[in-house]
């Protein structure tokens, strides 16, 4: 990542935080507003605070009978999200049974390091858990003690932590990841796109929600995947290994939220199972932000944002393949709400994704998602393109120097959206045909668009999983090359972001 947004950034928080602090011993001042204004700059000065690198794996490995799975150490934690003062338990095996640690950071700029530690757990004893039974719909349900537990404590601030899980004999290492939240008022809600995760997720060798046993990307339905279970290596696009443990976080969101940070914005984080259990928490924010790879939503899910726009919520999809799957949640064996859940449908029209194998056993039928985003993944749902500006006069490129024609090389892909809703007021401001390879049209044409709310919000989509790749390049940070290859950090894809966010404030 250049080095000027960041400086920037850490500058501007400095001198906020200085004004701040003065305003609050100016004699006569009034102060009854003060810690709204402190938690509205929360952001700011969380990144004003000793960052470390330390969080980035250093040795990682993959059984090969297995494909995915890191049997020497792995695990995952007891919820996707928790609040300060609730408590979240880690459940870890190591095979063979040995010591390890576990330490907690939370990830965001922190002077460009991308992370804080926050907690250290020291040395655990370790057990080799059982596999779990193959269960009804091919489901693997873990029933792991816990390893440890935490009650987040007050002050630990909402954000997306990784715990960095390390093997004392061999000095492996995986991940175990959950979302710190809370219930303030904020200018952006970042959702992070953890049912999709869970769908990729082959742990502990062939049943994600893509495998019936005979098909390894199978699109139908009666399969069920569980959140108790560790993530896996992950399965598409590249080989990530020192992402083991994190699920898609580290590759498609993380540089959005690194960049959301370096900038000081105002932004507080959800699961997409809050967006799922709670429709009222979407409407303490301006704007809402779905980020990557974010195909799976239950119709809760579609309902809570689909109201909360109508209500005056500004929404910004700065993903790919949003909303193509439609989702059922279940408890899990132990009987806890939505730990689990099924593919049941498609939000999109017949035939209209070029149906892959077993999709047309699924329902297709209204709501459609391009109702919500604007577009929706269409046929050949994969494939990548030049991010080419179609309406260089409005106030989405200002200040960006594009003109009509001009494009971001690379940056939309690996899915994307298409086929624009007749909403009233929507407009096209990125559009071009796709690729599966450089000069190799695959008969896609990828829409970005914005339209208006009722309320004089807006709801834009960027019709790309890669956005974040223009955004920044966090340590570790590995960019994707299939179909295109977007060229990272881009001062245009920035400066678009800027005036997108401001416009969701306003």
């Amino acid at each position: 990542m250049p080095d000027s947004p960041g400086s920037l950034s850490r500058r501007r928080a400095l001198q906020s935080l200085a004004t701040l602090a003065g305003a609050a011993v100016l004699p006569g001042c009034q102060t009854a507003n003060r810690p709204t204004k402190l938690r509205s700059h929360a952001i700011r000065l969380e990144n004003t605070k000793t960052g470390t690198r330390e969080w980035m794996l250093t040795k990682t490995q993959v059984d090969p009978a297995t494909k995915w799975r890191c049997p020497w150490i792995e695990g995952y934690c007891s919820r996707t999200s928790v609040r300060p003062g609730e408590s979240i338990s880690f459940h870890v095996s190591t095979r063979p049974a040995s010591a390890f640690t576990l330490d907690i950071f939370r990830m965001g700029y922190y002077g460009g390091d991308g992370a804080r530690l926050m907690h250290r757990f020291g040395t655990l004893p370790g057990k080799d858990q059982p596999d779990p039974p193959v269960g009804p719909k091919r489901v693997r349900d873990c029933a792991w003690e816990p390893s440890a537990s935490l009650e987040i404590p007050a002050d630990w601030l909402s954000g997306v932590y990784l715990g960095k899980l390390t093997e004392q004999t061999t000095g492996i290492q995986s991940y175990v990841l959950f979302v710190v939240r809370d219930d303030r008022q904020a200018d952006f809600l970042f959702q992070c796109s953890d049912t999709t995760w869970q769908a990729y997720n082959r742990w502990p060798d062939h049943f994600g929600l893509y495998d019936d046993g005979k098909d390894e990307w199978y699109w139908g339905g009666n399969i069920q995947v569980s959140f108790n279970r560790p993530y896996g290596r992950y399965c598409q696009i590249f080989d990530a290994p020192l992402s083991q443990g994190s699920g898609e976080f580290l590759l498609w969101e993380f540089p959005i939220a690194f960049w959301l940070e370096a900038e000081g914005y105002d932004v507080t984080y959800i699961s997409n199972l809050d967006t799922h259990t709670d429709a009222a928490g979407l409407r303490r924010a301006r704007g809402l932000l779905s980020v990557g790879h974010d195909e799976y939503w239950s119709i809760e899910m579609f309902r809570h944002v689909e109201e909360a726009v109508k209500s005056g919520l500004n929404v910004a999809f700065l993903s790919g393949n949003t909303c193509c799957g439609r989702i059922l949640f279940a408890p899990d064996s132990a009987n806890q709400p939505n730990r689990a859940y099924e593919r049941v449908g498609v939000y999109g029209p017949p035939g209209g994704t070029r149906d892959f194998v077993a999709m047309k056993s699924l329902a297709h039928e209204r709501p459609y998602a391009n109702e919500l985003v604007g577009a929706h993944s269409t046929g050949p749902v994969t494939g990548g393109a030049d991010w080419i500006c179609a309406l260089p006069d409005h106030w989405l490129f200002a200040g960006t120097g594009m003109r009509q024609g001009d494009g971001i090389p690379g940056l939309v892909g690996w899915e994307w959206h298409g086929d624009p809703a007749p909403i009233p007021g929507l407009e096209i401001v990125a559009t071009g045909p796709t690729q599966s390879a450089p000069g190799q049209p695959n008969d896609g044409v990828y829409t970005a668009t914005v339209y208006p709310g009722p309320k004089g919000n807006i709801v834009f989509n960027a019709s790309t999983i890669w956005w974040g790749d223009g955004l920044s390049a966090p340590p570790g940070y590995l960019r994707p090359k299939v179909y295109t290859e977007p060229k990272g950090p881009d001062p245009r894809v920035q400066q678009i972001t800027r005036n997108l966010l401001a416009r969701m404030k306003a």
